[in-house]
This record gives C-alpha cells, structure tokens and sequence, in this order.
C-alpha cells in the first residue's frame, strides 16, 4: 500500500482494487483498513475526509508521509537483497542439476 500511495493520495477502495495488482485482491478489506490505522499510527500515511470529491458519505483519503516513503525505500532495499540471495540460491542449484554430480539427479 505504501507503493500505491507514492504514486499518489487514494481511498481505501481505491487501494483495496489495486492491490490485486499484486496478487493480492483476496485481502478481506478489514485486513487493508486494519494496516492503514497502523500505517497512520506509526506516521507512515496521514489521512483526512473528503467530503466534496463524493456523491454520498464522506470518505478517508491516504497519502504518503516522508517517514512513509523512507519505510518504503528500506523495505525496496531489502527485497532486493533478498531478491538477490534468491536468485544466487536458483543459480547454485540450476549449476549444481546441469553438472549432474551428486545422488539427487
């Protein structure tokens, strides 16, 4: 949520139907609404009504804080090293099948 946010301010339904895009559109919406309070607790998001953008109730509108987007760089920087120890771990084990040597061929 905090990658949907850096691209700009959203709604809870908004960020609900995007995280399908992430392999994730069976988050019962409880789940999203859940981590967005602990989001703005911790400073991550702020979020404000907004009562003119609707035609019917008001709704909450997340953004991004700075202390958000630093959050998100650091759990960018640690996929990707741990996108990297994964693919050393592939290319071990693709060498070790093409070589052949071993009990487990």
């Amino acid at each position: 949520m905090l990658l949907l946010l850096h691209h700009g301010p959203a709604h809870g339904y908004t960020l609900i139907d995007r995280l399908g895009e992430f392999g994730l559109e069976s988050l019962h919406p409880s789940v999203v609404y859940r981590a967005l309070r602990d989001m703005d607790e911790k400073g991550w998001v702020i979020s404000n009504w907004d009562v003119d953008g609707t035609q019917g109730p008001p709704r909450r509108v997340y953004r991004l804080t700075t202390s958000g987007d630093n959050v998100l760089g650091a759990y960018i920087q640690d996929l990707r090293q741990t996108h990297e120890q994964i693919g050393n771990l592939m290319d071990v084990y693709t060498r070790h099948m093409e070589e052949g040597e071993g009990e487990h061929h």
